[in-house]
């Protein structure tokens, strides 16, 4: 079983080993910055009974694990997790909860495993897997969409870091920050996700009141839609730029809403990645489309039980 929990919602379902969704077995609930804790955590009830409840034992359904993708930062020693867009989820112990969840249910066999990652981390696995990286050793996913969200496979592992949280490529600096300034108006996030992008539109004095305007307003060649976008692209670029530096990456997918917010936003992207670098070797890194659709958060999550050997 596969739960996602994001800023936007909270979903589960049930996983085959060659990462296909069981048929019935998602649900979503959604959540959100306003939310309270009570309502965060009947909301993950209520997605994992459904799944749990679509298990057929009689057509050989078998729960083999239960992996748990959440946004950050996570807790992996304790289980718990403080999503930055639900504040009402400080240090909230997810991987307990839907582990009393499951065993209340009497479907997992003893010892198997309850396995929290970040979502990013999960992403990366999902791409590694049935995506766009498979064979890569050294390759970064990215989604572009509410928010910004990383993870990494390096020397064909998942990279995990100290804390478990690396990869969180949305709360890296790209703008210059004056003193004084919070470091939060600087990152990546700010500047590049879909509704950041939209509010910086605006400022300038843009009508529009979506991503979905801004890409209407891109076809039409609206001078601020088309500044929205390709700052947007611009700041994904420098941000690969920079962690293609770092790391020697060899290719870079990106999936997420907006980032088909229009049809050269990844030719953009690579333009930057192209100008960005000094040094020469961060310029053969091949920006390409995740290979997973909407059900990627889910595949990723489900990754952490069927590819747990690139974990341990």
């Amino acid at each position: 079983m596969a739960v996602d929990l994001g800023g936007t919602k909270v979903e589960a379902a049930l996983v085959d080993a060659d990462g296909t969704l069981g048929p019935g077995s998602r649900e979503r609930r959604p959540t959100g910055a306003a939310s309270t804790s009570e309502q965060l955590a009947e909301a993950v009830r209520h997605v994992v009974e459904h799944a749990l409840g679509s298990l057929d034992a009689a057509a050989g359904d078998d729960l083999v694990g239960v992996g748990v993708g959440s946004a950050g930062p996570v807790d992996l020693e304790h289980g718990a997790v403080s999503p930055i867009n639900l504040p009402a989820w400080r240090g909230w112990p997810l991987r307990d909860q839907v582990a009393e969840l499951v065993a209340a249910a009497g479907v997992l066999p003893a010892g198997a495993p309850v396995t929290l990652r970040l979502d990013g981390v999960s992403l990366a696995l999902a791409e590694h897997w049935v995506g766009s990286t498979q064979g890569e050793q050294n390759a970064l996913a990215i989604t572009v969409s509410t928010g910004v969200g990383g993870g990494l496979i390096v020397n064909g592992r998942p990279l995990s870091g100290g804390t478990g949280n690396a990869g969180h490529i949305g709360q890296i600096q790209i703008a210059d920050r004056p003193a004084g300034q919070n470091a939060s108006e600087a990152t990546l996030e700010v500047i590049a996700s879909g509704p950041n992008v939209v509010a910086w539109a605006r400022r300038q004095g843009w009508q529009g009141e979506r991503g979905e305007d801004v890409a209407a307003g891109y076809v039409a060649g609206d001078e601020l839609a088309v500044a929205a976008v390709r700052r947007s692209a611009n700041a994904v670029g420098e941000a690969i730029s920079s962690v293609t530096t770092l790391l020697d990456l060899d290719v870079v997918a990106i999936g997420g809403g907006f980032s088909r917010v229009s049809t050269d936003y990844l030719d953009l992207v690579r333009q930057t990645v192209e100008e960005a670098p000094v040094n020469g070797y961060a310029r053969r890194v091949r920006v390409v489309p995740s290979g997973l659709s909407d059900e990627s958060p889910l595949v990723g999550a489900a990754a952490l039980i069927w590819q747990a050997h690139l974990l341990t």
